[in-house]
């Protein structure tokens, strides 16, 4: 009996002393990080929305933290196979992804993916765009109140680019609940042939962002901006009245780009890469570009990217449950 005590007792003492071993080496890591390259897995394909913002805080990070970054664009499924990859990979903050609202939804909307949203610690979210309504310049409807009132009793026809996305909710969503009218998702390969599509009259309207493409669409005249759903009118588009002055006060959404680690990275890890973020979007070069695309800088610690990156989980999930809405 005392020999066998003796024998746990060295085997606990042996577990505590490695404990301590993985805390320290873990600690002295955080210390030094980065010694090594960082690689930004983005979700999306090279060109997109996601991958310009990528890159843009892959520059701020590299002149920063005196490391060089590399941008890896792993497109498909909705961001999922991006996801998982950085979902698995090692803690050690040298694996980031770069998403975009895309993650909060597939939570709810996805039926099977290789990850959950409790297999990240968000980074930062960099910036948003507020989700648009346009439609053709030949359309006689001015803003979006005109548009609803004129589609009262009929079936209209919305195009988004891809099922699940969330132009494609948020539209689907405001039609069918808010403003009850009887509406049909055309869905698109890309911002751009759905773009065309409006232009062309193909279909009704478009839903998508002003960080989209739109912005530019909108500015030069070839589209006319219904409505933005966001608490005031952007910058860019200053002509294009937001949901709540067309008389929908209460439903606000926006599509945004965010960077996360794996769940177990050490927080101070994560701080230092949310320093040098927040960083990088102060910069008035920086902002000026994102403004002139349609996006605003969204600048917090940690802790307040996190929170936001719940509460849009949730509320994505309401809207896709609302709708009854899933993608295997």
């Amino acid at each position: 009996m005392v020999m066998a005590r003796s024998r746990l007792f060295r085997h606990t003492s042996l577990l505590l002393v490695l404990s301590l071993l993985v805390l320290t080496a873990g600690r002295a890591n955080a210390q030094t990080y980065p010694s090594n390259k960082i690689t930004l897995i983005v979700a999306f394909a090279a060109g997109g929305v996601a991958d310009t913002l990528a890159r843009m805080v892959g520059q701020g990070l590299s002149e920063r933290l005196h490391q060089n970054v590399v941008v890896e664009n792993r497109g498909g499924a909705g961001g999922n196979i991006a996801a998982g990859v950085v979902a698995h990979a090692p803690a050690d903050g040298y694996t980031l992804l770069v998403t975009t609202t895309a993650l909060a939804i597939n939570e709810t909307l996805r039926e099977t993916k290789p990850f959950s949203a409790a297999d990240f610690k968000t980074v930062a979210i960099v910036a948003s765009s507020p989700e648009a309504l346009v439609t053709s310049p030949s359309n006689p409807a001015k803003n979006l109140a005109e548009f609803v009132k004129a589609a009262q009793g009929k079936t209209i026809n919305f195009g988004s680019a891809g099922v699940g996305s969330g132009s494609h909710i948020e539209a689907e969503y405001f039609f069918k609940k808010i403003a009850k009218i009887d509406a049909t998702h055309v869905p698109f390969q890309g911002g751009a042939p759905a773009i065309n599509a409006t232009l062309g009259n193909q279909i009704d309207l478009l839903a998508t962002t002003l960080g989209g493409g739109a912005a530019a669409q909108i500015a030069s005249g070839k589209l006319k901006g219904l409505g933005i759903a966001s608490e005031k009118r952007a910058s860019v588009t200053p002509d294009v009245p937001t949901f709540a002055e067309s008389g929908f006060p209460s439903f606000f959404a926006a599509s945004w780009v965010g960077v996360f680690a794996p769940a177990k990275t050490d927080p101070q890890v994560i701080a230092t890469l949310n320093a040098a973020i927040n960083d990088t979007i102060k910069n008035p070069d920086v902002r000026k570009k994102l403004s002139d695309i349609g996006f605003d800088t969204i600048e917090g610690s940690p802790a307040q990217a996190d929170t936001l990156f719940k509460a849009e989980v949730g509320k994505w999930a309401d809207m896709v449950k609302a709708l009854n809405l899933s993608v295997k």
